[in-house]
């Protein structure tokens, strides 16, 4: 018979995989494509110049911009899509580098851009400066418990309030799993 709290680590365990170890891996290269949002001319774009910034991984191809807000709005509209997003950089791992976070227009809401840890190492004074980033949307949606177990995770791993009471509902994770990326101090 298999305790509760094995069954809560074999839970546990996937969720903690996704928040420092995993990401888009060395051997599967970067495949840029346009995401299905609409663009001005509704045509692929081809890739241009490089973009002046300090430069992380295989750096940003795309020319077309998806909003923050548009992805974290409708993410099965872009799960599984190679997209470009720009915004201003709000957190940073303080463990690895290995993800950063962007801000949205909307008070409030941010979204992670994850890489496979050290294979990029982005900087804690990153916070304030602006990123264009590019990779593929990654969406998962947690159940009541698993939701429960990755805030306790959290608490713990980065000094996070929790109070399990106050979980009521399942959460969907929503990142972008990077391939690129390019800082820079202003826009």
């Amino acid at each position: 018979m298999v305790s509760t709290l094995s069954r809560s680590l074999c839970l546990l365990l996937p969720l903690l995989a996704a928040s420092c170890d995993r990401g888009p891996t060395k051997d599967s290269p970067p495949q840029p494509v346009v995401a299905s949002a609409p663009t001005s001319t509704g045509a692929a774009v081809a890739p241009t110049t490089a973009i002046a910034g300090t430069k992380f991984g295989a750096g940003v191809t795309l020319t077309d911009t998806i909003a923050v807000d548009a992805i974290l709005a409708n993410p099965d509209a872009y799960k599984g899509k190679t997209v470009r997003v720009e915004g201003m950089v709000t957190d940073v791992c303080p463990k690895r580098g290995c993800w950063f976070e962007l801000a949205s227009s909307q008070p409030g809401q941010k979204l992670k851009f994850k890489v496979t840890d050290g294979e990029m190492v982005f900087p804690m004074d990153a916070k304030g400066k602006i990123a264009i980033a590019q990779g593929e949307v990654s969406v998962r949606v947690l159940t009541l418990d698993e939701t429960k177990q990755f805030a306790e995770y959290e608490a713990k791993e980065y000094g996070k309030a929790y109070d399990p009471a106050s979980i009521t509902s399942p959460k969907t994770i929503v990142r972008i799993d990077g391939t690129g990326a390019v800082f820079r101090d202003k826009i």
